[in-house]
C-alpha cells in the first residue's frame, strides 16, 4: 500500500499548473517545481 502511495504522488507531480497560478503570478510559475524526468532521478519506491 505505501508503494502505491508513492508511486501516486509522484505521478501527481506531472500535472499542469493550474491557469489560475499563471495568472496571479503574472506567467512567472509556468512549470511544477518538483517535477522529475524518468532518466533523471528514479524513484525510491
Amino acid at each position: 500500500m505505501a508503494k502505491k502511495l508513492r508511486l501516486v504522488s509522484r505521478g501527481k507531480e506531472r500535472l499542469p499548473v493550474p491557469t489560475w497560478v499563471i495568472a496571479r503570478t503574472m506567467g512567472r510559475v509556468r512549470i511544477t517545481p518538483k517535477r522529475r524526468r524518468w532518466w533523471r532521478t528514479k524513484i525510491r519506491a
